[in-house]
């Protein structure tokens, strides 16, 4: 049974740093994408961040690139979401994710959450003013 368990977030002030974990169990972590999403209040799920199963290769979304990092290490199964200078904008639950396509089509689809199958239960990060 694969299970995916985010930690990390937080309250915290603008400008201010949170670095989110997702524990992987279940699965070969180093053979599976892994993808950071998030949701806000009354919006729709949307991408963040995502990496490919060597690490090799990271996306972002666009109004994250230079404060957010993606990372994984796959002695510990756990991927990584490093969030800095945060702004107010940022504040979401924010859900990992694996997806089971590993058929090496990573960058065309890495910002589709249909094409991940296992998810998180969610961390909260609230950023204030």
């Amino acid at each position: 049974q694969v299970q995916l368990v985010e930690s990390g977030g937080g309250s915290v002030q603008a400008g201010g740093s949170l670095r989110l974990s997702c524990a992987a169990s279940g699965l070969t972590f180093s053979r599976y994408p892994m993808g950071w999403f998030r949701q806000s209040p009354g919006k729709e799920r949307e991408f963040v961040a995502a990496t490919s199963p060597s690490g090799g290769s990271t996306y972002y979304k666009d109004s994250v690139k230079g404060r957010f990092t993606i990372s994984r290490d796959t002695a510990k199964n756990t991927a990584y979401l490093q969030l800095n200078s945060l702004k107010p904008e940022d504040t979401a639950v924010y859900y990992c994710a694996a997806s089971g396509r590993i058929d090496g089509s990573f960058r065309s689809w890495y910002s589709s959450d249909d094409r991940y199958d296992y998810w998180g239960q969610g961390t909260q990060v609230t950023v204030s003013s």
